[in-house]
């Protein structure tokens, strides 16, 4: 007789410390999106900060790279169960991003081309743990990744990492993008296994 409920293996002494609960390793990158695939030159593609109170501050190409792009190497964490581990991303950091921006918001919506939002607590995208991303493992991000631009933010499920970010409002209050409307959780720590509602 087993005592072992069926699909219960415990924790396995050679896991990889590094895979939250329920996570498994791949070695390619899965391309998983909501819609088509958006298209954007980076002569068309532009950044904008809206804040509570309407302000807005916009950024092309450029100027945005101009703020100042840092090497980040992290681990991403797919919602649908797989993770990827040592990924190296160039990107320029929300915090020089938001620097002179006056705000007492406690929340961001990303936005994205094509219509996508996510939404993410402004602590969380401060203080070194977010990007507008543009290289990954050495090279320009492919549209089917997010390219030119998207938002990383690698300690919550990749789909906050909005794929073809064009930018953020800034809230008072915690509001649902679009997989957050559908059922996904509202903060979507993956140590935690916030994956839905």
């Amino acid at each position: 007789m087993s005592f072992i409920t069926r699909g219960f293996t415990g924790r396995s002494r050679d896991r990889d410390p590094r895979l939250p609960p329920g996570q498994t390793k791949v070695d390619d990158w899965p391309v998983l999106s909501a819609g088509p695939t958006p298209r954007i030159a980076t002569e068309d593609w532009s950044f904008t900060v809206t804040t509570e109170t309407g302000a807005t501050t916009t950024w092309n190409w450029d100027e945005l790279r101009a703020l100042g792009i840092e090497d980040i190497d992290t681990d991403i964490h797919c919602v649908t169960h797989w993770s990827k581990l040592d990924m190296h991303w160039r990107g320029v950091p929300i915090d020089k991003i938001l620097a002179g921006i006056d705000t007492h918001a406690g929340y961001v919506m990303a936005h994205s081309y094509g219509g996508y939002t996510t939404n993410v607590p402004l602590p969380e995208l401060l203080n070194g743990q977010a990007w507008v991303a543009f290289e990954a493992d050495g090279a320009p991000l492919d549209p089917e990744h997010g390219g030119p631009a998207r938002l990383l933010v690698p300690k919550l499920y990749f789909w906050k990492s909005a794929k073809w970010v064009n930018g953020l409002t800034l809230m008072d209050r915690d509001d649902p993008g679009f997989w957050e409307s559908a059922g996904y959780h509202l903060h979507g720590d993956p140590w935690k296994e916030e994956r839905y509602w």
